[in-house]
């Protein structure tokens, strides 16, 4: 096959697993989807095709635009979607970020084996649940006041730190250390910072979740090793992101860039793409914006691993230390940045967005942390409930391919509203604890929302990002307990 009909897109095939549509109109460059043909037929079901066409548009994209092959219709911009903008002639979109601004995934480590959780896991998952805040609305690990909020904003998880809900280390394994200094608080409307002061360390609802796992297969043993990943070992998974904040963020700024960049945004297919030109007042005060919801989301996640923590001392008899309950690594898969990247053989600087997509650094690579620059930056996708999730390494092929980026997931097959249709969360329920899987959630429906059939096949979308040299398999893990909102 050499062509692929969707509709009125076409898409042709470049080479195994990439799928291009030629540049046409007024597009500035091609799109490009990274799929098997069995990904692609899941993936054209929805708009996802047309939303990757009109992000095109947007004013200095380069290369292409491109789909992840766990891609699926997004708000404007395609969650599973790439856009590299020069970051001096371009734009920056809200809308190619998201709303749950710093979405992202991280892994803690521990010295358990599979064993020694086995009979423990109802009360593991009831512990868990009890201590760490999920739903909708407030309540969190803890309550912020202004002066708390203001300093979480500003510095990261280096607030964790002085504040006594992080370690050296936690720093040291996290994205940019977990902070981003260009952060600008007061960016950050006041109706934002009302919503997340009381959210500082809760999962939120949705597709947010946390999960204890356990090492079923190594790929790469070198590379495992260096990550301190073995067989049978049991991890921690904490999918989170701004909450509130973040998504309060996204709407004001969207609004803000609609009023005073009218016009171009007129000229965008799709007022959702609406973006702030690059060097203006808006574009500056949104990045700074973001980047303080981006610190807040790592501490969100920080707070919750000291729950966790606290959590496993308690059930297990032992320091969290003894544990070694140490952060494997920590990565955002909702998010714009400045990064450079070779464009016809120049270094520019552009805004990379990732939107439900993962940075995916390899080796040698001055933002990999020291401990893995000689291997490459660890990659984490989750599956669903049911199934596998995995721990990748950046492939070499990924600057060159992807701006440095892979999946983030296994990408949903169905909404919401026809998840609840199909499923019952009872039943969800009891079919995973018959694989002994142990759910605990606010209401079934959240569990029917997230049953295992409404996700793409978590298997095949690592096939093809490996098979790209954009991600490359170094342990799969398989779920023990799960806590969602």
């Amino acid at each position: 096959m050499t062509t692929y009909e969707a509709g009125d897109v076409t898409l042709r095939k470049v080479r195994d697993y990439v799928w291009e549509i030629p540049r046409a109109g007024d597009m500035r460059v091609p799109a490009r989807v990274f799929a098997s043909e069995r990904l692609l037929e899941e993936i054209v079901e929805d708009r996802t095709l047309e939303q990757l066409r009109n992000t095109t548009h947007l004013p200095g994209i380069e290369q292409y635009a491109i789909c992840m092959p766990d891609g699926h219709q997004g708000y404007g911009f395609p969650v599973g979607g790439v856009a590299g903008i020069d970051a001096e002639d371009g734009c920056i979109s809200p809308g190619a970020v998201g709303y749950d601004i710093n979405c992202g995934v991280r892994m803690l480590k521990t010295n358990l084996e599979y064993g020694d959780v086995r009979g423990r896991e109802e009360a593991l998952v009831d512990a868990l649940f009890e201590a760490i805040p999920s739903g909708l609305g407030g309540g969190g690990v803890i309550e912020g006041d202004h002066g708390v909020l203001e300093a979480a904003l500003e510095g990261g998880v280096e607030w964790c730190l002085g504040a006594g809900y992080a370690v050296e280390s936690d720093l040291e394994h996290c994205e940019d250390n977990g902070v981003r200094s260009d952060a600008d608080p007061d960016a950050v409307p006041q109706r934002a910072k009302d919503r997340g002061q009381n959210q500082m360390g809760s999962l939120g609802s949705g597709n947010h979740f946390l999960e204890v796992q356990r090492v079923a297969e190594v790929f790469d043993a070198a590379t495992a090793e260096a990550y301190g990943l073995e067989a049978d070992q049991v991890v921690v998974l904490i999918h989170c992101g701004s909450r509130g904040l973040g998504h309060q963020l996204c709407t004001e700024y969207l609004r803000r860039i609609e009023k005073t960049h009218t016009e171009f945004v007129e000229a965008l297919p799709d007022r959702e793409l609406a973006a702030a030109p690059a060097g203006s007042r808006l574009a500056e005060e949104y990045y700074g914006a973001m980047c303080a919801a981006i610190n807040f989301a790592w501490v969100n996640r920080q707070l919750i691993t000291h729950r966790t923590r606290t959590v496993f001392s308690d059930v297990f008899g032992e320091p969290w230390e003894a544990l070694e309950m140490e952060l494997l690594y920590d990565v955002a898969h909702n998010i714009a940045k400045k990064e450079t990247h070779t464009v016809d053989g120049e270094k520019r600087e552009l805004y990379v967005h990732r939107k439900g997509a993962t940075r995916a650094f390899p080796a040698g690579r001055s933002e990999v942390p020291e401990a893995y620059r000689d291997v490459g930056q660890p990659v984490i996708i989750p599956g669903s409930m049911g199934a596998g999730s995995y721990v990748l390494r950046g492939g070499a092929n990924s600057l060159e391919v992807s701006f440095g980026s892979t999946a983030h997931g296994a990408g949903r097959l169905m909404s919401r509203t026809q998840a609840k249709d199909e499923f019952w969360g009872g039943d969800v329920r009891a079919e995973l604890e018959g694989r002994e899987v142990y759910v605990k959630a606010q209401s079934g429906a959240t569990i029917a929302e997230e049953a295992p059939g409404v996700y793409k096949d978590v298997d095949e979308v690592v096939r093809v990002s490996e098979a790209l040299g954009i991600g490359d398999a170094v342990v799969r893990v398989e779920p023990v307990c799960n806590i969602k909102g």
